[in-house]
């Protein structure tokens, strides 16, 4: 299990530059990023969190907009019941358990990207993200096919590595647990540079790690 297939999704439609009409629920969201402030429209909401077809409305903090993304399954729950409004409510990063929406450079290469919440495709039924790149010539997110495989095949959002620019993903089958270690390529993409495998089916856990060494693997097996 080296690899989840992940068939990317995005098609040009998911990125649009004007407003939606199918959303019921409205939620501000000012402070999850240095650059931006999001409006969030998505279709159902309880009182413990929405989801449904939903859109990610982004604005400079002039109030500009700048650009907007649909998604399938806008999916986010709150840390606490709260009462859905039709009138839209300004919410924190800190009130959400399970995010719609995280900014970070996922690529390294200095400017600053979104992941939007797709559902719930991960691994185990985790949640799943569709990944938009900034793009410097365009001036614009365009989307990541690569990225949002790591963030929507495995067991949610990739973890980010900024000093040694690595991503990693988790997953599991079982009571086998896999980390893979990426390294972000310019001119590459997503380069897979170490694996490890933990199989805890016996009392003794069974411990392999890979790790790519001059364009080489070199294999460790431990137990413990």
């Amino acid at each position: 299990m080296t690899h989840i297939s992940f068939m990317f999704r995005l098609l040009s439609p998911l990125v649009l530059l004007g407003p939606l009409c199918f959303g019921q629920y409205q939620f501000a969201i000012n402070d999850a990023s240095e650059k931006y402030n999001a409006e969030i429209t998505v279709e159902e909401c309880t009182n413990d969190g929405c989801r449904g077809k939903g859109s990610v409305v982004l604005f400079d903090k002039s109030g500009n907009k700048k650009q907007t993304f649909l998604s399938p399954d806008l999916v986010f729950y709150f840390k606490k019941d709260f009462k859905p409004s039709k009138e839209i409510m300004t919410v924190t990063q800190d009130m959400f358990r399970d995010e719609p929406l995280y900014f970070d450079d996922f690529n390294f290469d200095g400017t600053q990207d979104v992941s939007v919440r797709n559902g719930n495709g991960g691994n185990y039924g985790s949640a799943s993200y569709d990944i938009y790149v900034f793009n410097s010539t365009k001036m614009q997110f365009v989307p990541s096919a690569e990225l949002t495989e790591l963030a929507s095949g495995y067991q949610g959002m990739f973890g980010i590595d900024e000093k040694n620019k690595r991503l990693t993903t988790f997953a599991r089958s079982g009571q086998t647990y896999y980390t893979n270690t990426y390294e972000v390529v310019p001119g590459k993409g997503v380069v897979l540079v170490s694996e490890k495998i933990e199989d805890h089916t016996t009392e003794r856990a069974k411990i392999i790690i890979k790790k790519k060494v001059n364009n080489k693997w070199v294999v460790k097996k431990t137990t413990e």
